[in-house]
């Protein structure tokens, strides 16, 4: 089969010549016109406040190894539960429980391998943290599948049922503890939150960048390989290239901007004199990596997205979202659905709540107080519509980035207070919307 742009028994495509040179770029490379234009704002926040630092506070700290590091990991709880919301959303529900769930979840485990494990198993026991990330995540599925029962079998809106649940799982962290913030976690348990530990380092982030390029090239050809089995129209190779050439790009670029952030000096020199390194500290130069948090962000994402793409359980959920009703005429059991998403989505906000609690090295009451707010605005952001049947992972990710880049910005530039940040958020979360009702209107 001859690698042409148009294929027998197929709609006529439009004239190339009738197009102007981006159009024709953004139609033969098949790119998202929404992800491209989510990247270009994420892209023109980032460049603005670190333009804004530049001339106006005597030097611009965003576009920096430190700062990028930092973002990466601030993203990954709000991005793990975002890429459940997207499945509650895509079917016309909404979920108001998940910072309560993760404050819940969260004390549960914070109790457990705090007062409870090291009685049986002894201080430090290797188990305890694998016990306590496996406690949480069946607890916020078995919380989130009552959600969905409650939901599908009761006919209960979800949006009163999860804000019972916001109410319910909120109150019960507090009765937990009775109030106490939970201290120290388990050391191995901590590394799952980041840090200079929690990271793997420069020769971990280079195996995890070079093999995440030769997937790229592998899903690519298979891709390709699959169009011209079932004789599919077919990218022209220049537009294959460039679309490896920019996903392989940004990754080496990842790759790069976590190595440039070292090890704080004092850290280093307590690595140095424990494993009795003659060399300087301030000589050393001990890279960050990619942090945990940002690699089970990385994993959550790729597994969502094969899930909701490549499975009957995705076809399933983007034809309720469509039409509920036509649904479950044409067989699918609804209900049961429900039932799975939301489990989904509570399972992930345990998850989130290992790596949140982790990183905070306690279990504190504050876990995760007004994060399902930013939850739904990340999804929505990131092009998730409110009407439901329309959303994407990795938009929902980007959206977080969003988000979580005007709240550090601001920081930067001296608008420290939450009630700028709060503000802004909000802005944003508006114009989302907006920009979505004006996208269904001219593809409508």
């Amino acid at each position: 089969m001859t690698d042409n742009s148009e294929t027998p028994g197929h709609a006529p495509q439009v004239s190339t010549a009738k197009l102007n040179p981006v159009a024709r770029f953004v139609r033969d490379t098949e790119l998202d016109t929404r992800m491209l234009g989510m990247v270009g704002a994420l892209l023109l926040i980032w460049v603005g406040f670190h333009l804004y630092g530049t001339f106006f506070n005597g030097g611009g700290v965003f576009l920096t190894p430190r700062n990028l590091w930092n973002l990466s990991v601030q993203t990954a709880v709000t991005g793990i539960m975002a890429t459940g919301m997207v499945l509650v959303i895509i079917t016309r529900n909404i979920d108001l429980s998940v910072g309560s769930i993760v404050g819940f979840t969260g004390m549960i485990m914070g109790v457990l391998q705090v007062n409870i494990l090291p009685q049986y198993l002894g201080l430090g026991h290797p188990a305890i943290w694998v016990i306590t990330v496996v406690v949480g995540i069946i607890l916020g599925a078995v919380i989130g599948a009552l959600h969905g029962c409650l939901i599908a079998y009761l006919a209960i809106p979800s949006f009163i049922v999860t804000l019972g649940g916001m109410l319910i799982w909120r109150g019960a962290a507090f009765l937990v503890a009775d109030g106490k913030t939970i201290a120290p976690v388990d050391q191995n348990f901590a590394l799952l939150g980041g840090g200079p530990y929690g990271a793997i380092g420069s020769t971990g982030s280079w195996i995890v960048g070079l093999l995440g390029c030769a997937v790229i090239l592998w899903m690519m050809y298979r891709s390709r390989h699959n169009r011209m089995k079932h004789e599919f129209r077919l990218r022209p190779l220049w537009a294959e290239v460039t679309v490896a050439v920019i996903a392989c790009g940004v990754l080496i670029g990842a790759v790069l901007v976590v190595n440039a952030y070292p090890w704080p000096i004092g850290i280093v020199k307590a690595y140095a004199e424990a494993h009795q390194i003659a060399t300087p500290p301030s000589d050393l130069f001990i890279s960050h990596g990619f942090a945990i948090p940002v690699l089970i962000l990385a994993a959550v994402g790729i597994g969502m997205t094969i899930l909701m793409t490549r499975t009957r359980f995705g076809r399933y959920v983007f034809a309720i979202g469509g039409n509920p009703e036509a649904a479950a005429l044409s067989g699918i059991d609804t209900r049961k659905m429900t039932v799975k998403i939301f489990a989904l989505m509570g399972m992930l906000a345990g998850l989130a709540a290992v790596v949140a609690s982790a990183r905070l090295t306690s279990a504190t009451n504050a876990l995760g107080d007004l994060e399902e707010l930013y939850v739904i605005a990340s999804a929505v952001i990131g092009g998730t519509s409110l009407a439901g049947g329309v959303g994407t992972i990795y938009g929902a990710i980007i959206g977080t980035m969003v988000i979580q880049s005007l709240q550090t910005g601001m920081v930067l530039i001296g608008f420290g207070d939450g009630s700028y940040r709060k503000i802004v958020v909000g802005v944003a979360l508006v114009l989302a919307v907006y920009l979505d009702i004006l996208y269904r209107k001219k593809t409508n």
